[in-house]
């Protein structure tokens, strides 16, 4: 089982972060051991001081794929739920200035909480599926996949150029603006639809 990350999905969040648009879809990967599952508590790891969240919509791959064409990527996932990439902005920002790759960063133990998967089948249209994340009871971010820059099949067919997709691997598809710090103590919760799909508690 892979995670799958694309990064600079939404202008606002690129714009947030002073990054450029890309031209094609930017992805990195984090181990199966960053996975974070039935609402268990994150706990703050010792070696940063700086985690934030980032809420994003994920796919849930229901079989084998290479070199996808676009018009068949929807074939590939039947689920899509809510997670959190946890990142260590802190050592991403230190690595980014030095040049040196940011794995550790995003790819720490526990750092993709995962929510609740729904059936793709319960989604009206894949270009408008509505999410927000709220800390300690208040929205943070607000997302709408009808605002990626690059949508649920061009990612799939993107990805699949590179590696093969395999049954059961998630792709975490970008998060909104409003990405922020948290610390013990928080609590985050994430809805699709208005249905809330994940909590965390951060230790």
């Amino acid at each position: 089982m892979k995670i799958i990350c694309i990064g600079r999905n939404y202008v606002d969040h690129i714009r947030e972060l002073n990054n450029a648009v890309p031209s094609s879809p930017v992805f990195f990967l984090k181990p199966d051991t960053a996975l974070l599952i039935r609402n268990r508590p994150f706990y703050y790891p010792p070696f940063s001081n700086q985690i934030h969240y980032e809420a994003e919509l994920v796919l849930k791959i229901c079989k084998v794929g290479k070199n996808i064409q676009k018009q068949f990527a929807h074939t590939y996932y039947d689920e899509i739920g809510i997670g959190l990439d946890m990142t260590a902005r802190d050592i991403q920002d230190a690595a980014k200035q030095k040049g040196l790759p940011w794995a550790i960063a995003k790819g720490f133990d526990q750092s993709a909480p995962i929510g609740r998967f729904i059936p793709k089948s319960d989604f009206p249209d894949m270009k408008n599926i509505r999410f927000h994340l709220d800390l300690n009871g208040t929205t943070v971010q607000n997302g709408n996949s009808g605002l990626m820059i690059y949508d649920f099949e061009d990612i799939i067919m993107h990805i699949s150029q590179y590696m093969t997709l395999r049954t059961g691997d998630y792709i975490f598809t970008g998060t909104p603006a409003g990405v922020g710090p948290i610390k013990e103590g928080d609590k985050l919760e994430a809805f699709i639809e208005g249905e809330k799909l994940l909590s965390c508690m951060i230790k």
